[in-house]
């Protein structure tokens, strides 16, 4: 096996295993060596592909976007209103849900400038430039400031959703007010 096949191996195994760490129990409450026990790798390891902790914050958030960029590349673009708030209410019902992480990582790091923040700024950017296309071509009028009611319901449902630990009630919800915000726009 080639050493850069390994190495991709060992990030992966040390990113599957901050992802999961992260999601169950928070950032700031998951240390360095409780990633690198998890994931069956050595220090020198470990920071060989992520020279500190905040770096695997960052590399564990991008995993998160670009998972959300999955899943609304397969709802496709033409996706329809009641179809993108199904795809925010199954991320409340997923297992092991403890909100959303980009708003656990924003209320951990609270300098503006950090790089974590930066990638929080990023996918809320992307987030609601995505909701805005879809609101665009179904002829919203105002479409970014629709978009971006929809997704202060989506925070406040991730949060609900974890906190009152009744994802599929949160969900229902959360779908009927996307629902009608589009229907009023």
């Amino acid at each position: 096996m080639a050493t850069g096949t390994m190495r991709g191996q060992a990030r992966d195994a040390i990113l599957r295993a901050a992802v999961s760490d992260f999601t169950s129990h928070g950032i700031r409450a998951v240390s360095a060596d409780r990633v690198m026990a998890d994931a069956g790798v050595s220090k020198v390891t470990f920071y060989r592909h992520f020279p500190t902790k905040d770096d695997l914050v960052v590399a564990y958030l991008e995993a998160e976007l670009e998972r959300v960029q999955r899943a609304v590349a397969e709802a496709g673009e033409r996706a329809t209103p009641g179809q993108w708030s199904a795809a925010l209410a199954e991320e409340i019902c997923r297992p092991g849900f403890r909100g959303c992480p980009f708003i656990n990582a924003a209320a951990e790091y609270a300098d503006p400038d950090h790089a974590v923040r930066e990638v929080v700024a990023r996918f809320r950017a992307w987030m609601i430039g995505a909701i805005t296309g879809a609101l665009a071509s179904r002829g919203i009028a105002d479409p970014e400031r629709v978009a971006r009611q929809v997704m202060m319901l989506r925070d406040g449902a991730l949060v609900e959703g974890y906190v009152s630990g009744d994802p599929d009630r949160v969900a229902a919800e959360l779908s009927a007010g996307v629902d009608a915000l589009v229907a009023a726009a």
